[in-house]
C-alpha cells in the first residue's frame, strides 16, 4: 500500500470533496471529514489496513473554483505539512459558464484553470511524497452535451498536467462515463454533479486504485 504509518493526506476541492465536512479543516471523529468520497476513502483504508494510522484531512469548500483554491493554498495545504495532497477542482470553473453566463468574473476559463492548477502543483510537489490530481466531471454520457464537451477540455488539462509533473491521475469523468453505459446518471446524482453514497463509493475505489490498495490485505 502506498501510504505509510502516520502519513497525513490532505484532500482539497469544492463541494464534491467537502460534502458536509468541517470548514476549513475537517478531520477526526464524527462527521468532520464529511460524507463523500473522502469519508469512503478513510473508511476503506481504516477497515482494510487497521495497522496503518493515517491522518485524513478534508479541506474542501463548496462552490469554489481553482482560483479560490489557489488563494487559500498556503493556509489549507502547505501550512498543514501533509505527506500527500489530493486536488479535485474544476466543476465550478465550468459550471459557472452555464448557470451564471452573465457574470463572467465568476467564471474560470481553460487558460486560467491550467495556470491555477499548475501553480498548485509547483508550489507543493517538492514538499510532499506525492500529489493526486483528480479530474473534474459531469455525469453526462453524451459527449455532445455542451457542458460535458466543455468539461472534457478541463479533464484533458488535468491529464496533461498530471503527466507533465508526475502526479497520480484519477479520471472521475471516465469512471462515470463507463458507469452510465449501464445505469442512468440519476442513480448517482440528480444534478449530475453531487454524488450520493453509491457515487462516493465508486470515486473512493477509483482513487484507491492509484494507492496500491489491496482488498485482500
Amino acid at each position: 500500500m502506498l501510504f505509510e504509518n502516520m502519513d497525513r493526506i490532505v484532500f482539497i476541492g469544492d463541494s464534491v470533496t467537502d460534502m458536509g465536512s468541517e470548514i476549513p479543516v475537517g478531520e477526526g471523529l464524527f462527521d468532520k471529514v464529511g460524507h463523500g468520497y473522502v469519508r469512503m476513502v478513510e473508511n476503506l483504508l481504516c477497515s482494510v489496513y487497521p495497522e496503518v494510522f493515517l491522518r485524513i484531512t478534508n479541506c474542501g469548500i463548496g462552490g469554489q473554483t481553482s482560483r479560490d483554491l489557489l488563494e487559500r493554498w498556503d493556509r489549507d495545504v502547505l501550512n498543514l505539512n501533509p505527506q500527500w495532497v489530493s486536488i479535485c477542482i474544476g466543476i465550478n470553473d465550468v459550471w459557472r459558464q452555464f448557470d451564471t453566463p452573465a457574470i463572467p468574473e465568476k467564471q474560470v476559463l481553460p487558460e486560467e484553470y491550467e495556470r491555477n492548477v499548475e501553480e498548485m502543483i509547483l508550489r507543493t510537489k517538492d514538499k510532499v511524497k506525492g500529489i493526486f490530481l483528480l479530474s473534474p466531471y459531469y455525469i453526462e454520457p453524451l459527449r455532445e452535451d455542451k457542458m460535458r464537451a466543455r468539461m472534457d477540455e478541463y479533464v484533458a488539462i488535468c491529464k496533461k498536467l498530471a503527466d507533465k509533473h508526475g502526479c497520480r491521475y484519477v479520471d472521475f469523468q471516465k469512471l462515470y462515463e463507463d458507469y452510465c453505459q449501464i445505469r442512468h446518471s440519476s442513480y448517482i446524482a440528480w444534478d449530475r454533479v453531487h454524488p450520493n453514497q453509491i457515487g462516493a463509493t465508486l470515486m473512493a475505489r477509483e482513487f484507491l486504485k492509484q494507492c496500491d490498495f489491496d482488498f485482500n490485505h
